[in-house]
This record gives C-alpha cells, sequence and structure tokens, in this order.
C-alpha cells in the first residue's frame, strides 16, 4: 500500500485523507494544532459551539456536495442568509439595496452615490491594478468609500491601494451597482452571483461537525491523523521528498512515505525543506505575507441580539471587523436560547500589539466595544474565551504573484510533493476550492 503522508489536517488536508483511502492509499495526516477542521473547525467552550470565521456550505461542485452528503446526510440544515453593514449606527443590507440604502444615506448622500458611479463608467477604461481600482470601477468611488475602504483595510492591515484587485474579482466576483439594483427587484437571479447567495448548507453543530467527522472514518479506515505534530524539516535529494521531520510532546520522529500533499503555508514549507531551496526561491518565500485572526467568543445572558448570521462592522471607531451570531447558524450552536453567543473578529499580524495581547485583555476590548455599538451591556457578558487563528488569510499584495510564480515553478522540480488548500496555493479559497484541490493532488 502506498503511503500518502499529508500536513494538515484542514479541509484540504482530511479530504485529501478521505480521497486516499477510497483509492487505496494509506493516509498519514499530520495536524500541528490539538483540533483538527484549520480555520473550519468548531470550539466548544462551555457547551457553546464557536465557528472560526463562519463557514457557509455552498458549492456548485457535485463532487463535493457529494462528499458532505456521505459525511453528514441529515446533520445539515438550510439555512437562510442575512448579513449586513453596521455603519453610523444604522444597518445596510449587504448585498447593498438602493430601497435600504436609500433610506439610510438619505436622498442627497444616495444621488451623490449613482453620480459618482455614472462619473466613473464614463472615464476611459484603464489598468484595473488595485482593489481600490476594481471596485471603484464596479461600484463607484463615493460608494467605495462609505462601505469597502474601512472593513476591507481593518481585515487586510494595508491601504487599499495595495491590496491585488485580483482579491476583489475572486472575492466579490461579477456583482456591481447595477447588479445590486436589480437583485433588489427580483430581476437578477442570484445563483448567477455567488455574492448574492441567499440559503445555504450548515452542519447542525458548526463546520467542525463535518471534519470530525471525516477524521473518525479515515481512521476507521486504517488512516492515521496525529494532532499536537508540527512537520519541522522535509528531507529530499534528486526531486524527491525521502521523509518528513515530526515534532511532537517534545521529541521529533522521522517518517517516510511514497507521497507527500502539503497544506502549509507556502512560506513555512520551502523554509522547512532540507536542503534549502535556492536562493531567489527562499526570498520569494519570505515575500508572502499573511493576516491572522482573533476569534473573541462572548457569551451573553440575552436572547436577541440581532437577526443576522453576521455583521460587518465598518465604523473606524472601533476594532472589530465582522460579529457573528452563531445561534442564527445553528439553533444547536448555543445549550440554551435564552442565552447568545457572539464570534467578534479582530484582523492583525502576528507582531501587532493586539495579537500579543493577554486574553483578559482581548475580552475586555470585545465587551467595550459590544457596549459602544450598543449591542450589549458589560453586565450582559457571562463569560468568552480567545482562539488565535494564526496565517489564516494569504495576502494579494503588489509582490505575491511573482514570489507564487517563482515558487510553483521550483515546485514542479519535485516528482512527490504537492500543494494543496489556501496556504498550499496562496490563494483565498473557499472551503469547497481547497477540496477540489486536494481531489486533483489524489
Amino acid at each position: 500500500m502506498n503511503r500518502t503522508i499529508i500536513l494538515g489536517a484542514g479541509p484540504a488536508g482530511l479530504t485529501a485523507g478521505y480521497e486516499a483511502l477510497k483509492r487505496g492509499l494509506e493516509p498519514l495526516i499530520y495536524e500541528q494544532d490539538i483540533q483538527v477542521g484549520g480555520i473550519s473547525k468548531t470550539v466548544n467552550f462551555r457547551g457553546h459551539l464557536f465557528d472560526v470565521g463562519g463557514h457557509r456550505f455552498f458549492t456548485k461542485y457535485g463532487q463535493i456536495r457529494a462528499i458532505w452528503d456521505e459525511l453528514l446526510g441529515p446533520e445539515f440544515l438550510v439555512r437562510p442568509r442575512l448579513s449586513r453593514i453596521h455603519y453610523r449606527n444604522r444597518y445596510f443590507d449587504y448585498p447593498l439595496k438602493p430601497l435600504n440604502a436609500l433610506a439610510n444615506l438619505g436622498l442627497g448622500e444616495s444621488a451623490l452615490v449613482i453620480l459618482s458611479y455614472i462619473a466613473e463608467r464614463l472615464k476611459p477604461p484603464r489598468n484595473i491594478v488595485t482593489f481600490e481600482d476594481w471596485v471603484s470601477r464596479q461600484f463607484g468611488r463615493r460608494l467605495f468609500n462609505i462601505f469597502f475602504k474601512t472593513y476591507t483595510e481593518k481585515v487586510w492591515g494595508i491601504s487599499c491601494r495595495q491590496l491585488q484587485a485580483d482579491w476583489a474579482a475572486q472575492r466579490i466576483k461579477s456583482l456591481s451597482l447595477p447588479k445590486a439594483i436589480l437583485d433588489s427587484f427580483g430581476l437578477l437571479k442570484a445563483d448567477h452571483v455567488t455574492s448574492l447567495i441567499d440559503r445555504f448548507s450548515y452542519p447542525r453543530r458548526g463546520p467542525g461537525q463535518m471534519w470530525d467527522k471525516a477524521r473518525m472514518v479515515i481512521e476507521a479506515g486504517g488512516g492515521r491523523v496525529e494532532l499536537g505534530a508540527r512537520a519541522v524539516r522535509l528531507n529530499h535529494g534528486r526531486g524527491r521528498v525521502s521523509s518528513v521531520v515530526i515534532q511532537s510532546s517534545g521529541s521529533l520522529t522521522e517518517a517516510r512515505g511514497d507521497h507527500y500533499i502539503s497544506s502549509l503555508p507556502l512560506k513555512d514549507l520551502l523554509l522547512s525543506l532540507d536542503p534549502l531551496p535556492p536562493d531567489q526561491v527562499v526570498q520569494a518565500a519570505l515575500k508572502l505575507r499573511y493576516r491572522d485572526f482573533i476569534t473573541v467568543g462572548v457569551i451573553l445572558r440575552k436572547a436577541d441580539i440581532f437577526p443576522d448570521n453576521w455583521i460587518y462592522v465598518h465604523s473606524p471607531d472601533v476594532r472589530v471587523g465582522r460579529i457573528q451570531n452563531f445561534k442564527n447558524w445553528s439553533p444547536d450552536m448555543v445549550p440554551e436560547q435564552g442565552y447568545t453567543s457572539l464570534g467578534l473578529e479582530y484582523f492583525c499580524f502576528d507582531d501587532d500589539a493586539l495579537w500579543k495581547s493577554s486574553n483578559r485583555d482581548l475580552i475586555a476590548l470585545a465587551a467595550a466595544e459590544l457596549a459602544r455599538l450598543g449591542l450589549a451591556g458589560p453586565e450582559q457578558v457571562v463569560d468568552a474565551t480567545v482562539i488565535k487563528s494564526p496565517k489564516a488569510y494569504p495576502i494579494y499584495d503588489g509582490s505575491y504573484k511573482r514570489a507564487v510564480g517563482t515558487i510553483r515553478d521550483y515546485l514542479t522540480t519535485f516528482t512527490n510533493l504537492q500543494t494543496i488548500g489556501r496556504n498550499g496555493l496562496h490563494r483565498y479559497n473557499n472551503q469547497d476550492h481547497s477540496m477540489l484541490t486536494a481531489i486533483a493532488a489524489i
């Protein structure tokens, strides 16, 4: 039996293990966390379930839907999507709807938004390079400044003039102001624009339920999933990886396989190769940047706060970027309906003061910002926990594309090493896309 060593037990790594079993391979998965799922895990704190981010299960790929149904089947719920923008103490529908925006912005501001869009479209086409260019072209510069600039810079920690248009084209895709208007009057099929999808599947007890089940199936089929096991070195020669050195419980062990699949961040993978790649490849790896992610999970003694699955917080006077309301994803995410579990999401770099803050200080910040936003008072906070996710988002800055190209060219020289998933490709993949890369690799 061919042994396939898989680094990382997120959606990509576990899908690779699941598919390997179907093809008679022996998967051996190493995960440095103590829980599977990556940023699709679900954390249980005092019976309250916290999704790291919030993960809609929606796909256009039948083979992905088939895997979801094989693993969970009736445990899937079909949920309505409601997400809005919190701005100037008002809620704006997202995707934007003109009547709602008109009521909130006022007639004068709304007229200026339309005029700004028309002015942008009347300009000669230009080379669209940055996020600011792309959104301004699709929505007008005034709407960009109101609804996109502050939130996007919170998320990425860089100027919208540094963030590349690739990210907008991939995430917002074909949505534009005219399409948002057509959609609001029921004149556009939502399934033609992913951003407009208004219903999605969701596991009854969060996405971690899916990946816990995948682990169980893999181990029941003869595969292995080892947690708390970090790959520190990949030994290679003559275009082949020969072994991987794993650090676990303070000791090092060496594992050998026939095939190697990595969902590690590309930077980490390249710097763990022994011998190191050529200098230009190492320099390319060092140029890759990542945004780190903190979820402060707060339990509130308050039954109803807002009806959304999540809200985007565009106000510049608070640091929180997005707030998840988990029982609006599934009622089973909270043990008692008289309580609410919120996930306040903070985006930072791992050398920021925010990332280095104590859990106590982060919880105090979250409680203060909930009060400032008028969502809950400090007396309603029952308890809270902090979940840190390093390298959650690969950054699309001005140097990433060339760096990834250099790394990809080098990795094609290996005959038994493939990279998969969001960080393995340095691509802001959805969960189903990460799974597709794993199927292709197997």
